[in-house]
């Protein structure tokens, strides 16, 4: 009994990867004021390490992110979109769900672009002393001369191998939809390719999370080059990111999905937000939304009224397609970066990220931080260097589960909107404050 209590307890002291990040992302930081602001300049400081170590294993961590970004975004949307089929059993109440994921998820990345513009997070830093990863990024975004025609046409691969060997990611998410939706539609008769898919889309999965084991080493690298470059006033970008991001959360959860709560299912939000609050503390704790789906629709069901029918499908499906607090992330990190690095961005810029944004969501796997890896594809498609993604990456566990809890909202949004209108809810139970409180919330530990 003594060994088990002791293994127990060494487990309990195991730091997380997230404690480990956060742990990397102060040592960096204060490792790079020490080196800005104590370590005279010299071969020493700047060339083997600032410029040698910090550098090489830095870019490393960010190539390691970019070799995963294509594979795992192309097999993770076909997986995705091979999975609607189901959406025949439902008729009319699956194109609504549809329908309704991909305008709040475009909706939400809009709030997110308005927010960044308003409070402008990445203005005021001098960066250019920190080169970037690949400068012919800022090229293409400086010299992206393309009309909104041009943007919409080359969407459509010419070449669907090359769209995959040069990273063209709107190009690549439209094909990766096609083939989903081909597989989807024949069904059995191509069962062997969508398992080679689904088995893939595994594999890739399993790299990230291996590639996000070294995470804290890259972190740590990235960061104390950057604050080695720049100093302290580095840091205070990070905390208008931040901020940025939660008001753009609180924005789509408390205005935009209590809006169309109103408008579209004439039901009390107030109602809704007492009854779903366990679930979202639960999604905030854990962070992944694949691990809320079966509290998500007990608690429809117990709680509010909903017919199993209708969540049983939109629920699942949610948790796969609608990532609106990703999108919000992905949006006040692209204005992040841009400011941060000096890359303009105009309309056709913006279109291109909230288009981007909406459709990767799609492929976005409901599990922690795999938000960052769709996020180098976003910054890629308007040509941002990676090296913002330096700075989001200490913080992001704390906003990736406050957007963890944005997603499953939404998705609950949409349900109780769609059995609304299609007549399968049951309102003496939603409008009853005591209905379901035995509903228990498992624990996130």
């Amino acid at each position: 009994m003594t060994n088990e209590n002791q293994t127990a307890g060494k487990k309990q002291r195991k730091l997380g990867l997230t404690s480990v990040i956060l742990i990397a992302l102060a040592l960096g930081i204060v490792c790079g004021v020490i080196f800005h602001y104590l370590i005279p300049a010299g071969t020493m400081r700047d060339d083997i390490f600032v410029n040698g170590i910090f550098y090489v294993v830095g870019q490393g961590f960010i190539r390691l992110m970019q070799m995963l970004v294509v594979p795992l975004v192309f097999c993770s949307i076909v997986c995705g979109a091979a999975s609607i089929g189901d959406t025949k059993t439902l008729g009319t109440i699956g194109v609504k769900t549809l329908i309704f994921y991909l305008c709040t998820t475009a909706l939400a990345i809009t709030v997110a672009l308005c927010m960044g513009n308003l409070l402008n997070p990445g203005l005021g830093v001098d960066m250019s002393s920190i080169l970037v990863s690949d400068t012919s990024s800022l090229d293409k975004a400086q010299s992206n001369n393309q009309t909104v025609a041009d943007t919409l046409l080359s969407i459509i691969p010419k070449n669907p191998v090359n769209a995959l060997a040069s990273g063209d990611m709107l190009a690549v998410i439209f094909f990766a939809l096609f083939v989903g939706i081909i597989i989807s539609i024949m069904g059995r008769k191509v069962e062997t390719v969508h398992r080679f898919f689904e088995q893939f889309n595994d594999i890739m999965m399993k790299m990230t999370s291996i590639v996000m084991y070294v995470a804290p080493i890259g972190v740590f690298c990235l960061l104390s080059r950057t604050f080695a470059n720049v100093g302290f006033e580095a840091f205070m970008p990070m905390v208008k990111y931040m901020l940025g991001v939660l008001l753009a959360l609180a924005v789509q959860c408390l205005v935009v999905y209590m809006i169309m709560l109103w408008l579209l299912a004439r039901v009390s939000p107030i109602m809704f937000l007492k009854k779903f609050f366990p679930v979202m503390a639960f999604a905030f704790s854990t962070a992944t939304s694949n691990a809320t789906i079966p509290l998500n629709m007990e608690t429809l069901e117990r709680k509010m009224g909903v017919d199993r029918r209708i969540s049983s499908f939109t629920i699942p499906l949610g948790a796969t397609i609608n990532m609106d607090g990703t999108s919000i992330m992905q949006g006040v990190a692209i204005v992040f970066t841009a400011q941060l690095f000096g890359v303009p961005l105009g309309p056709v810029e913006y279109a291109t990220v909230i288009a981007t944004a909406t459709l990767a969501s799609i492929g976005t796997a409901g599990v922690p931080s795999v938000g960052l890896i769709t996020l180098s594809m976003v910054f890629n498609s308007v040509g941002l260097p990676l090296e913002g993604i330096a700075l989001i990456m200490g913080i992001d566990r704390i906003l990736d589960m406050t957007r963890t809890a944005v997603n499953i909202t939404g998705d609950a949004v949409c349900t109780t909107v769609v059995a609304k209108q299609a007549g399968r809810i049951n309102m003496d139970v939603y409008n009853d404050p005591d209905a379901g409180k035995d509903v228990d919330v498992p624990d996130a530990a």
